[in-house]
């Protein structure tokens, strides 16, 4: 069944695109080409369910001119909130536990955050949901650190809520357009984190841990990665910016050896306890700057098969990529979420490495947004 166009496009911004999918992914895969039409040939951009498929859901807390709490995103550049209650991008279920989540402010006397004066108690809600589990976290980002009742007011939101594990806090008091800030992130109720699962492996998500928003498209992104590096059993594997070691543990069914470099150790720890339950044992995470890391590598004359590379939005930097080159893998996976920084970077690569690009395979992971991911290949000759 074809959906209206969200009554919401206009003014909240979250949203880019209102034509049909077919178009905005023609638009994507153009914009991709144009930036790699002198390395290789681009593939078709591969779609996305648009629908529901974020499983990250963030919300700001005001007043309406009524004096009704609501809940919705501010529009850019500004501290005007837009009320938003059953955004169809975002996981089922989600709206009403932010419906929940209000009443219960209400209930327990927690005001929202005011942008303008600097004051009030809650100042944003951050939802995640495990794919195929269902389990539910629930953040609580704080304008000071002295709210009351905030235990009880966890407790109610999880017994209001079936599908919610966990719920944690943090305080931000920073005058800043930032949701998360650089202070702890403290449990209220529940493990502190939940399940997800990528294939049939399970990974523990934690409130401030990097984990991909579309849960469907994310086994599509990784599959494709795993066929481009041509993976068979013999391979030593480096996995750079590894995260919660997503790549790592699903690379590691195809190969040798796989060694994750994060720089986050939250997101070590949490890979290392995913990799053990899940029973895989040639895995090794190191929490280092993967570029120290790869530089030290490259001084203790270690060598490696196949790399990939999923850095963030700013990609990689030389320092990097010279080690890199270094440690000399017959073939580099780049997972980008950015395509401009990554055709920077292969060019790098073409340039002193010795390398060839191969192919640009554009994955589609936030339809309705100028967003677009790509994995590169690229080989030695």
């Amino acid at each position: 069944m074809k959906k209206e166009i969200c009554p919401l496009f206009s003014k909240c911004g979250a949203c880019d695109y209102s034509c049909s999918y077919e178009d905005e992914l023609d638009d994507k895969t153009e914009y991709v080409h144009s930036l790699f039409k002198f390395h290789c040939p681009t593939y078709e951009t591969i779609g996305s369910e648009i629908y529901g498929y974020r499983n990250k859901v963030a919300a700001s807390f005001g007043y309406d001119r009524s004096g009704r709490i609501i809940s919705g995103l501010y529009i850019k550049g500004t501290h005007r909130l837009v009320e938003k209650r059953n955004c169809p991008l975002e996981f089922d279920g989600s709206g009403e536990i932010l419906r929940s989540i209000r009443k219960l402010m209400k209930s327990y006397g927690i005001t929202p955050y005011d942008e303008d004066r600097f004051s009030g108690d809650l100042r944003h809600v951050l939802l995640r949901r495990g794919n195929k589990t269902g389990e539910v976290l629930v953040l609580l980002i704080l304008g000071h650190s002295k709210v009351k009742r905030l235990k009880e007011f966890a407790r109610s939101i999880k017994q209001e809520n079936e599908c919610v594990v966990t719920v944690s806090f943090q305080v931000n008091d920073e005058k800043t357009s930032m949701i998360l800030s650089s202070n702890p992130v403290k449990t209220l109720v529940g493990p502190g984190f939940i399940h997800s699962k990528l294939f049939d492996l399970d990974f523990r998500i934690s409130p401030s841990s990097f984990f991909q928003i579309n849960d469907s498209q994310t086994e599509r992104l990784y599959a494709m990665a795993i066929k481009m590096a041509g993976l068979s059993k013999i391979e030593r594997v480096l996995d750079a910016y590894s995260g919660t070691g997503t790549i790592s543990m699903i690379a590691s069914r195809y190969s040798k050896e796989v060694i994750g470099v994060e720089e986050n150790s939250d997101a070590v720890d949490q890979a290392r306890r995913s990799a053990e339950e899940n029973g895989i044992a040639n895995v090794r995470f190191e929490a280092s700057d993967a570029s120290a890391f790869l530089k030290n590598e490259a001084r203790n004359k270690e060598k490696y098969d196949v790399a990939f590379l999923d850095p963030p939005r700013k990609g990689s930097d030389e320092k990097f990529l010279s080690s890199l080159i270094k440690v000399g893998p017959r073939k580099v996976v780049y997972i980008s979420c950015n395509p401009e920084t990554c055709e920077r970077d292969i060019r790098y690569l073409e340039k002193f490495g010795n390398y060839k690009t191969v192919a640009v395979q554009p994955v589609d992971m936030f339809p309705r947004t100028r967003h677009v991911e790509a994995v590169v290949l690229l080989e030695k000759y």
